[in-house]
């Protein structure tokens, strides 16, 4: 196919508009359609929801849409599935795997969540212990995974565990994709200061994996996870925002909107943080665009590590603005939520449910170390076990 551009884009939206008018369309069927005229993802292949055009054209796409009144996939609800386990699928996956696995993902039919952290490997997340033993066409898996978003949800999983416990951390890992209905899986909610249970933690008891459901080569599981994470951190850090969108938002709302809360010091404040939002979403915008040539890298640690730091120093400028208001929380109710909105709920809760953020998609520590080594080039930290086999490790 020769190469398409923004004017061939309109023209396929357009048809699709025509054939699949929104307003007289089934929701999920509009999706669909969309999906197989290849304007789901257009910078994926044809047959997998795109038509091979440079990723910043999907904005053109998206732009037609909007206008004509048709509707998305709800992004966030499916945000692990579209922004980790489709480009990991797409990167390392068989054709089979792919055609079964990315439209239902991208329409949202199937909710995917992501079982790599565990009670004794988070930040050192290579030392994970959930065995996987091959039998016959099959593996069984047994292990604890945690911190799982929308598992309480999900149809499937991307799933990373042991397979060679007598070989260095990194060497013995593959990678699965996991049938969150199997007999063995166990979903308990995890409630968090929030008062809600976003996150789960996840028992898996001699839950057996088809082997077609391996995601790259047996103990290449660590470099297919790199995939997953580094597309996690752009997801976490990097998505797209309309100035003042995010954090920021609210608190400039307030600022404007009731004068008598207002001192110098407090204004001070915000002008910094106001800066600093601005910053981080144009350099978003400019890592976004340097997508457009291939996968992410370690840059993406960097803009989710400002993500973080700036959600938690602008909530807590949130509160301080508000006095006692900014103290009351008005739904601390045991609720299993489909997604995290940050903007829709009150002062508290964002101030609250920030201080994960310094924490999820990688811990800022770790991403502080992959910023010094891969992006700035500095010397590696000593690193004793790289060498040592994992049933070697003091654990």
């Amino acid at each position: 196919m020769t190469a398409v551009d923004a004017t061939e884009l309109v023209r396929l939206t357009k048809e699709l508009l025509a054939a699949h008018p929104p307003a007289s369309t089934d929701r999920l069927d509009f999706l669909r359609a969309r999906f197989d005229a290849g304007l789901a993802w257009v910078h994926y292949p044809e047959g997998l929801g795109g038509v091979g055009a440079p990723r910043s054209l999907q904005a053109v796409v998206d732009a037609e849409l909007a206008a004509a009144g048709a509707p998305d996939n709800d992004p966030r609800r499916i945000g692990i599935g579209l922004g980790m386990a489709a480009p990991t699928i797409l990167g390392f996956g068989t054709e089979e795997q792919k055609r079964r696995f990315l439209r239902p993902l991208w329409v949202g039919e199937e909710v995917w969540c992501q079982l790599f952290s565990e009670p004794g490997a988070g930040s050192d997340l290579a030392a994970l212990g959930t065995r996987a033993v091959r039998s016959g066409d099959d593996w069984i898996v047994n292990g604890q995974k945690v911190w799982t978003s929308s598992a309480h949800l999900a149809r499937w999983a991307i799933l990373i565990a042991r397979t060679d416990p007598d070989v260095p951390k990194h060497k013995g890992i593959t990678y699965f994709v996991c049938d969150m209905t199997d007999p063995g899986v166990d979903v308990r909610p995890l409630r968090q200061v929030t008062g809600e249970a976003e996150f789960n933690e996840v028992f898996l008891t001699d839950v057996r994996i088809p082997d077609a459901h391996r995601l790259g080569e047996v103990g290449d599981g660590w470099r297919v996870a790199q995939t997953t994470l580094n597309n996690e951190r752009v997801a976490i850090g990097g998505m797209r925002l309309p100035r003042e969108g995010g954090m920021i938002g609210p608190v400039v709302k307030t600022w404007r909107e009731r004068p008598e809360l207002r001192t110098h010091d407090l204004h001070q404040r915000l002008l910094k943080l106001w800066v600093e939002a601005e910053v981080a979403r144009l350099a978003g915008e400019r890592l976004r665009q340097q997508l457009v040539a291939g996968q992410p890298g370690p840059e993406g640690a960097g803009m989710k590590l400002s993500f973080a730091r700036l959600n938690q120093e602008i909530s807590g400028l949130e509160v301080e603005l508000l006095g006692e208001e900014g103290l009351l929380y008005e739904d601390w109710t045991m609720r299993r939520p489909e997604l995290v909105d940050f903007v829709g709920r009150d002062a508290g809760y964002r101030y609250l449910r920030s201080k994960g953020n310094s924490i999820e998609g990688g811990t800022s520590e770790v991403l502080l170390n992959i910023v010094a080594e891969r992006v700035l080039g500095l010397p590696s930290e000593p690193r004793t076990d790289k060498d040592v086999a994992w049933k070697d490790l003091a654990r």
